[in-house]
C-alpha cells in the first residue's frame, strides 16, 4: 500500500505541474501544430505512390505521435533538475523503494504526453483532419503505450545525466531521428534504403497504430504494432527502473 501511495503521489506532482504550466501546456503545442499546417498545405496536392488516403490524413496521427515522443522524453529533465535543486535526495531517502519512485515519474511524464496528445488532435481537427470517432479508443491504448515506452527512455537518459543543458543536446539528437524514421511525415515504404531502420524503430509501430486506429490506413499489421510496443513498453520500464535504482544523488 505505501509503494502505491508513493507511486500516486508522484504521478500527482507530475501532473499538478503540467497543469499550473499555461505556458508549456499551449506553447508545446505550437511548432507541431506549424509542421501539421505547412506539411499539409506544401503536400497535399503531392502524389505519393504508396498513399491511398489524404495526405493530411496521412500526417496527423504522425503529428499526435510526435508530440507525444517529444513531451514524453523531455520528461525525464525534471529528474535532473530534481537533482540539481536537492528535491531528488529527498524522494530517495522516502520510505519506498526506488522501483516505485522510477514508476511514478514514469507514470506522470506519461500522462502529461497523453494528454498533449488529445490536446493536438484537437488542435487538427481544425485543419481538416477527420478522424473515425469508433478508433479512439484503440488510438488512446497506442497513445499510452508510446508514452510510457518514450517516457521510459527519457528517465533512463536522466539517471545517466546531472546537467540540463547536456541532457537536452543528447536527446534533441536522439529524438529527431526516432521522429524522422517513424513514417509520421512520410510512409515507411518511401523511405528508400533506410527503410529498414524505421522497421527498427518502436517509434514506427505507435505511429502506425495510432493512424490505422484513427483513419484505417496501415503499413504493419495493427497486432503487430500492439506487439511490438507493448513488449518495448515493458523492457525499457525495467530498464529505467534498474537504471533509477543504481543512481547516486
Amino acid at each position: 500500500m505505501r509503494e502505491l501511495q508513493g507511486i500516486y503521489v508522484l504521478w500527482l506532482r507530475d501532473l499538478k505541474r503540467y497543469v499550473r504550466a499555461r505556458s508549456r501546456l499551449f506553447g508545446s503545442l505550437g511548432m507541431p501544430f506549424f509542421f501539421l499546417i505547412f506539411f499539409s498545405l506544401g503536400f497535399r496536392r503531392a502524389h505519393i505512390p504508396s498513399l491511398t488516403i489524404s495526405y493530411t490524413d496521412f500526417l496527423a496521427p504522425g503529428i499526435i505521435a510526435m508530440v507525444i515522443l517529444f513531451t514524453s522524453v523531455f520528461s525525464g529533465v525534471s529528474v535532473v533538475w530534481d537533482r540539481q535543486f536537492g528535491f531528488l535526495r529527498e524522494i530517495m531517502v522516502a520510505p519506498i523503494s526506488r522501483t516505485a519512485i522510477a514508476l511514478g515519474r514514469i507514470l506522470g511524464g506519461a500522462t502529461t504526453a497523453v494528454l498533449q496528445g488529445w490536446l493536438m488532435l484537437l488542435a487538427s481537427l481544425a485543419v481538416g483532419f477527420s478522424p473515425n470517432p469508433i478508433g479512439l479508443f484503440p488510438a488512446a491504448l497506442f497513445m499510452v503505450l508510446l508514452a510510457i515506452a518514450f517516457t521510459g527512455v527519457g528517465i533512463a537518459f536522466s539517471t545517466l545525466m546531472r546537467d540540463v543543458h547536456g541532457f537536452q543536446i543528447i536527446i534533441n539528437f536522439f529524438i529527431f531521428p526516432v521522429f524522422l524514421l517513424s513514417g509520421a511525415v512520410f510512409p515507411v515504404k518511401e523511405l528508400g534504403f533506410v527503410a529498414p531502420l524505421a522497421m527498427l524503430n518502436p517509434m514506427s509501430y505507435g505511429v502506425d497504430g495510432i493512424r490505422w486506429s484513427l483513419t484505417g490506413y496501415s503499413e504493419i499489421s495493427p497486432f503487430f504494432d500492439f506487439f511490438v510496443l507493448f513488449t518495448f513498453s515493458l523492457a525499457i520500464v525495467l530498464i529505467a527502473s534498474y537504471l533509477f535504482k543504481r543512481t547516486e544523488v
